[in-house]
């Protein structure tokens, strides 16, 4: 499966609003949707070929937006989708769920990481044990009751060291608990809609789907 290799600001300037695919530089003055509010391109800034959205485009760029915050490829969207229209509940707030309960998304919202593109790495790279086992697949799906931890070589490393002194103060969401102080969590339960702060209308997405 191939890879994005192009610039993470063209992203969120494509969907017209901050994806927070860059970490801290999102929040800052350097940010390149506030800096340039209008879509990559030639012919971006002058609108010259922009017609009448269609209900089309815009549940396809819903879709869009959705895949890039989480950065999951079309055919694992699609799976997502696939399973979350399978459960007994709203088929886009389980969509989300699924989404959220990644590997790399958990780690991102504890803030081991400044984006999820890093919190990936940090899984890849094999630092975290999930119940006592080591698990470096960044689309694990974690569950209620499961235990994250530093392996132990990685709780000494450098990085994670300073990371601990933003993480005692750190407040998550309600459906994870962290200690930061040890650097381990937990995820008490899965998460609802109202928990997951993602400006997203995943209505759109299961119109999208549902075509």
């Amino acid at each position: 499966m191939g890879r994005y290799l192009g610039s993470a600001c063209a992203l969120c300037r494509r969907e017209g609003t901050k994806l927070y695919l860059k970490g801290d530089r999102c929040f800052s003055n350097k940010c390149a949707v506030e800096k340039r509010p209008f879509p990559p391109g030639p012919h971006g800034q002058s609108g010259q070929f922009r017609r009448k959205t269609s209900d089309f485009a815009t549940q396809l760029r819903e879709k869009q937006k959705a895949r890039r915050i989480y950065g999951v490829f079309e055919r694992q969207f699609r799976v997502y989708f696939q399973e979350a229209s399978k459960t007994s509940g709203v088929t886009g707030a389980a969509l989300l769920q699924f989404l959220e309960r990644r590997f790399d998304n958990v780690v991102y919202r504890l803030g081991f990481a400044a984006s999820r593109k890093q919190a990936r790495q940090l899984v890849l790279h094999g630092h975290f044990l999930v119940n006592g086992k080591p698990i470096n697949v960044a689309s694990y799906l974690l569950k209620a009751g499961d235990v994250l931890t530093l392996t132990e070589e990685s709780s000494k490393n450098a990085y994670f060291q300073t990371v601990a002194k933003d993480m005692a103060k750190k407040s998550v969401a309600g459906w994870l608990s962290l200690d930061g102080q040890n650097l381990s969590a937990s995820v008490v339960s899965l998460p609802t809609r109202q928990q997951i702060d993602t400006q997203l209308k995943e209505q759109l997405i299961v119109e999208y789907y549902s075509r």
